[in-house]
């Protein structure tokens, strides 16, 4: 979708790119094609790291944060969250300066028919291309760089700092909640949070005395920054990882989980059945996986190969929170 936009407006002259500089793409998603952009001269920005790590696979040059230099032009492709959109906005004119030039690009179901409207009532804006569900349009921020946009770290309830674009941004997912209830006092020397986010799992965690050692493991190095202001405990480790990949030298005594269910906007349970399988392979003989998921998942069908024991130990009308014990081998 993304790559027929681009194409069209850069073969009907409604999209130039300059000549010379540096080209950076902000927060393209994996699988993205951008081979239609000059690559010796792009730099891709991504924070997730299943893209990031597709990303680099193809040879592009990527970063997980916005590097300091100035570029030509910046392709801000918008997420669906709208203020992370503006932050994204306010961090590709902080990237071009006044007289770069801005590339925007996004779905309809994405709020990208919003944007354009809050944008034209701060800058020119080209004509967009409609196209592929989509519209692409650009412009030179000038001398106004939308610092009222920026990224503003927020605090929320129970002392927790996140910011725009991280799960559960505005305060602690239901679900989560009620695992931490239901978390027992003895979880084992070593632990490891599976999906770890800003940290309110791991705060929970680690208030149980047996822990010696926690891992939090976290694919949006976005969140993964805020965990590590929100904990300060010695006994945390970070992990910018993809929880579906990660590996330890040896298995742990529990896993504590509340798996996403999501690929961007699509609706995607095999991405929570690899969240337990990985915590299968992670824990060792003995070990334990605690996980809260939507009631309406079909999880028990991955559980039950996988662990010897599995019972359900609590719920509520929209989640269940499951114990899964003595993980099989093959």
């Amino acid at each position: 979708m993304r790559s027929e936009r681009l194409t069209f407006a850069l073969r009907n002259n409604q999209l130039a790119l300059p000549d010379g500089g540096e080209i950076l793409a902000l927060r393209p998603r994996g699988g993205d094609d951008l081979s239609m952009l000059p690559k010796a001269r792009l730099t891709v920005q991504q924070s997730m790291r299943p893209d990031y790590d597709d990303f680099s696979a193809r040879g592009y040059h990527v970063v997980a944060k916005r590097p300091a230099s100035r570029f030509a032009a910046v392709l801000v492709c918008v997420p669906r969250a709208k203020a992370e959109a503006r932050a994204l906005l306010a961090e590709a004119a902080a990237a071009t300066g006044p007289n770069g030039l801005i590339i925007v690009d996004g779905q309809k179901n994405d709020g990208i028919d919003s944007l354009l409207r809050d944008l034209r009532q701060r800058f020119t804006v080209s004509e967009p291309v409609s196209k592929a569900h989509g519209k692409l349009f650009s412009f030179t921020p000038q001398d106004d760089l939308m610092l009222d946009w920026a990224a503003k770290p927020q605090i929320i309830d129970g002392g927790f700092q996140t910011l725009p674009g991280v799960f559960s941004a505005d305060g602690p997912d239901a679900g989560s909640v009620l695992l931490a209830a239901a978390l027992p006092e003895k979880l084992g020397a070593r632990v490891i949070d599976l999906g770890a986010g800003w940290g309110y799992l791991a705060r929970a965690i680690l208030t149980r005395p047996s822990v010696k050692e926690l891992h939090l493991v976290e694919a949006e190095e976005i969140a993964l920054d805020c965990a590590r202001i929100n904990i300060t405990d010695p006994r945390a480790q970070f992990h910018w990882a993809d929880a579906t990949r990660f590996k330890l030298d040896r298995g742990v005594d529990a896993v504590v989980c509340n798996p996403p269910f999501h690929t961007a906007r699509d609706p995607d349970p095999a991405l929570g059945a690899a969240f337990i399988q990985s915590a299968a392979r992670l824990l060792a003989p003995h070990g334990t996986l605690w996980m809260v998921a939507n009631r309406h998942l079909p999880y028990e069908k991955t559980l039950a190969p996988l662990f010897r024991d599995v019972e359900e130990i609590g719920r509520d009308p929209r989640f269940r929170i499951t114990r899964a014990a003595r993980p099989t081998r093959p």
